[in-house]
């Protein structure tokens, strides 16, 4: 026991006494003195020894430690000494140092994030889902059966026949459905896939969509959370109006259009000279849906609301062009 004690601390002050540079001695350091370094794991395995012999091999294994504590802390002080006395080998601390580059939020995060805090401040909660998804739960759920007219509006990447990229992330909202009771109220942030590319849209891009069921939800409930969504989201004085509309998920449904942000309704090339932009969809939950959860439609209403982070962004932040958002243009990023 006392021989292998000696052998570390003889092994240790000879290898010390071969190096010079301070990195060096600081590897040595932890070869011998780290947390799993021999001296310390000699300490570590005492319990191992007979009762009667593990206090003398502890005593002297912490006399070794403390003397080669102090061999390398003044190993390292002669070497630091020795920087200071030859310049062209120290540290020059008087330089500058070197900028940290911080990155940043993306814009589409940042404006989903927004999105999702001023929901989450009246009370909705955030879920998520699979972003390939059934053909069920994509469209059939949502009152969009086989060979309806509307699968056309939407453009699909199909991975079988039965399974394909997710078109919206409406999905999510028959998911929870299917898994809890109402009441219920949740946002469903998320990527979606169509197969679409021109100037103003991308195969890929963001949604972020709604659902509230409880008893006696009335469209008057959505126009009021809407309109206070688009005024936390923009500004107060936005008006909005609603539109009729037709989706297969909700009836009556509407689209949501606001005055122009960028001309504030006196007309311009961005809203086409009507003053006006459409920045969303909603309607109250159509029965059918809620019959395909199990809920009772004479019992419980809701409604559903879906919007584009790309849109909401371009207006939020004046940004017209769409293909900025997917370039990595650090000049572009910074500014977020």
């Amino acid at each position: 026991m006392e021989n292998r004690i000696e052998l570390i601390k003889t092994e240790a002050l000879e290898a010390l006494s071969q190096v010079a540079d301070a990195e060096q001695i600081k590897s040595l350091s932890v070869k011998y003195l780290g947390r799993k370094g021999l001296l310390t794991l000699f300490l570590r395995n005492i319990s191992e020894l007979p009762a009667e012999d593990r206090p003398e091999a502890g005593k002297q294994a912490n006399i070794v430690k403390k003397e080669l504590e102090a061999a390398f802390d003044a190993a390292l002080n002669r070497a630091e000494a020795r920087n200071r006395e030859n310049p062209e080998d120290a540290i020059d601390v008087s330089l500058p140092g070197r900028p940290v580059t911080r990155g940043t939020l993306h814009p589409i995060t940042h404006v989903t994030r927004q999105i999702c805090g001023i929901f989450s401040r009246m009370g909705f909660d955030i879920a998520e889902g699979p972003e390939v998804e059934t053909d069920y739960y994509n469209f059939e759920a949502l009152n969009i059966p086989k060979n309806h007219p509307a699968r056309d509006m939407q453009d699909t990447f199909y991975v079988s026949d039965n399974i394909v990229l997710r078109t919206h992330t409406s999905p999510i909202q028959v998911h929870i459905m299917e898994e809890n009771a109402p009441p219920v109220r949740i946002v469903a942030p998320g990527k979606v896939y169509r197969c679409d590319s021109d100037l103003t849209h991308t195969p890929m891009f963001h949604q972020v969509e709604g659902l509230l069921v409880d008893t006696d939800v009335s469209f008057g409930d959505l126009k009021g959370v809407l309109e206070a969504f688009v005024h936390e989201m923009f500004d107060e004085t936005i008006s909005l109006r609603f539109r009729p509309s037709f989706f297969p998920f909700t009836e009556p449904s509407a689209e949501v259009d606001i005055v122009c942000v960028m001309c504030r309704g006196k007309g311009c090339k961005v809203c086409s000279n009507t003053g006006w932009l459409e920045v969303l969809g909603c309607g109250m939950v159509h029965p059918a849906v809620f019959e395909n959860v199990g809920y009772d439609t004479r019992k419980y209403t809701g409604f559903a609301f879906g919007m584009g982070v790309e849109r909401l962004a371009m207006l939020k932040y004046g940004i017209n062009d769409l293909r900025m958002f997917f370039e990595s243009d650090y000049r572009f990023l910074r500014q977020f």
